[in-house]
């Protein structure tokens, strides 16, 4: 399937696991950690070949993410595994995850940040870097920043869905597509 098909699928499972830790004291931190694990657990190799076993009941997906869980899941958290596994939606955990942690991010008014740039990012640049974001966007940011040499120089900033690309390779594969 398509990556915007999954999305699709998995935003009312997002919206109603966010809805239901809106509802709880300590929900949205609670449902946060279950659903990150849940994602972790999901993308295990192990597990996902247990859970690809064309013999398995609706009742028996459930219950392997449930036992592999333990105690890390609520019982809410258990009743959502087993409602995605009745729907045969369960392989869709990591995407729902994500979609959960950006409906929270938007509530919490924050916002995840990374800065790939060709060159460390010294302290000073990253601050202003967050202050300007912060008053643009206004919301926290949370900002992370990793080194790739093959930028050449400048950055590419990515928050969300929204990306800005003010490397040198960037420019140049602009030029390339400019010329052909």
């Amino acid at each position: 399937m398509a990556e915007s098909e999954l999305t699709t699928i998995a935003r009312p499972y997002a919206r109603a696991a966010f809805s239901q830790a809106l509802d709880e004291a300590s929900g949205l931190a609670n449902w946060s950690r279950m659903m990150g694990l849940l994602s972790a657990t999901l993308r295990d190799p192990s597990v996902q070949l247990a859970l690809d076993n064309p013999f398995l009941t609706i009742s028996d997906e459930a219950a392997i993410v449930i036992d592999i869980m333990g105690e890390e899941l609520s019982p809410l958290g258990q009743n959502f595994i087993r409602v995605l596994s009745e729907y045969r939606r369960i392989s869709l955990l990591p995407q729902i995850a994500e979609m959960f942690e950006l409906l929270k991010a938007h509530h919490e008014k924050t916002m995840d940040v990374e800065v790939i740039s060709a060159y460390e990012v010294d302290e000073a640049t990253g601050q202003a870097l967050a202050a300007g974001l912060k008053q643009k966007l206004k919301r926290e940011i949370n900002l992370s920043s990793s080194v790739d040499t093959s930028l050449i120089g400048g950055a590419i900033i990515r928050a969300e869905d929204m990306v800005i690309d003010n490397s040198v390779r960037g420019k140049l594969e602009k030029l390339s597509q400019a010329l052909n």
